[in-house]
């Protein structure tokens, strides 16, 4: 199984601007080249504008349809006969979730960055668009189920330079994630903050979010490629989280979902090695969390095929997830990126949150 390339983010602030090295978005499936490619940044218009977080208030959501939740669990399952799918023995959520009751697609990626994913890539009204254009097309190859858009941002990027502190970590202002939010509200989006530790901690790194995860509408990813427990230099290695870290996150944002009165937030973890997530009979569920394994790798169709199936879907947790790159996709042969269509005639169990880069 050949490993995501490590081409990590390198962020510092030089004469007002953020520098940011191509992260992810340039490499996936081989060895760290070790090549470090400066994007100067440019200001966004959506910048000036101020996010509207204040006006969102707590809702009485009814409760969830068993029934229902039932039937469209056995559906996602997509006919799997090892038993793994639908996993048993899970909590039914409370009211307002989303899962199974639509499939998320998300955009994923950093205003700052033209190369960490399409979200940043696209000038704004333009990325919106062609999101747009994506939903439709799941929407078309499964009528079944609808489609809610989202934007995955990434909000503590793993970068190339210690810091001030030695954590490797860059954490975006807060006027970025603003400008997410107002892009996410023109788009009837929801918004997924990512976090990438480095030589920090997500103990560290999740309060400081708090503020936004009290927001409905805000929900949360964790990508274990850049959590260096070792104290390995992020790029050097694929990192790891124990079922531990996962748990910690998920207790965390369920006591924000029940002081706050708010429907159940998607925690979307990223996974393409075995190492990536140790302990995955051990992660706990609650009904306030939705928790999504994201298959995460890029290459040819085969090999996501392979990743999915040894690192998903024979590691069932709760909700599948699946990651398509524009770029990266169709750099070997056959040169293509699999269509909505294919996944979901490929995977079992569908995959439920769907992420380009």
């Amino acid at each position: 199984m050949k490993l995501k390339t490590l081409v990590l983010s390198a962020t510092f602030v030089a004469s007002a601007a953020l520098l940011l090295n191509s992260c992810s978005q340039n490499g996936s499936n081989a060895k760290t080249d070790g090549k470090k490619t400066a994007a100067a940044v440019k200001g966004d218009s959506a910048q000036a504008e101020t996010a509207d977080t204040l006006s969102v208030k707590k809702s009485t959501y009814p409760p969830v349809d068993k029934k229902l939740y039932d039937s469209l669990m056995k559906f996602n399952a997509h006919g799997d006969t090892t038993g793994r799918w639908p996993v048993k023995n899970t909590p039914y959520p409370i009211g307002g979730a989303i899962l199974p009751f639509k499939r998320v697609v998300a955009y994923y990626g950093n205003l700052y960055s033209k190369r960490m994913g399409i979200l940043g890539e696209l000038p704004p009204n333009e990325m919106l668009a062609k999101l747009k254009g994506e939903v439709k097309h799941w929407e078309k190859a499964d009528p079944k189920t609808p489609v809610q858009p989202a934007l995955h941002y990434i909000a503590v990027v793993a970068q190339g330079d210690g810091g001030k502190d030695g954590k490797f970590r860059y954490r975006m202002p807060f006027k970025q994630i603003d400008s997410v939010l107002v892009l996410a509200k023109k788009a009837h989006a929801i918004v997924f903050l990512d976090v990438q530790v480095a030589l920090s901690n997500i103990r560290a790194e999740l309060p400081l979010l708090e503020k936004y995860l009290e927001l409905p509408q805000v929900h949360f990813g964790m990508d274990p490629e850049f959590s260096m427990k070792d104290g390995t230099h992020p790029g050097k290695k694929i990192g790891t989280y124990d079922a531990d870290d996962i748990n910690y996150v998920s207790d965390y944002l369920a006591k924000i979902v029940k002081k706050n009165g708010l429907p159940p937030k998607i925690l979307v973890v990223h996974r393409f090695t075995k190492k990536m997530v140790t302990n995955y009979k051990s992660i706990k569920l609650h009904p306030e969390i939705q928790l999504v394994m994201n298959m995460d790798g890029w290459g040819e169709p085969d090999l996501k095929t392979g990743t999915y199936r040894y690192f998903i879907n024979q590691e069932p947790v709760q909700f599948t997830g699946f990651k398509l790159f524009y770029k990266n996709d169709i750099k070997k042969p056959p040169h293509h990126m699999l269509t909505p269509e294919e996944v979901l005639s490929r995977y079992k169990p569908y995959p439920i949150y769907i992420q380009y880069q």
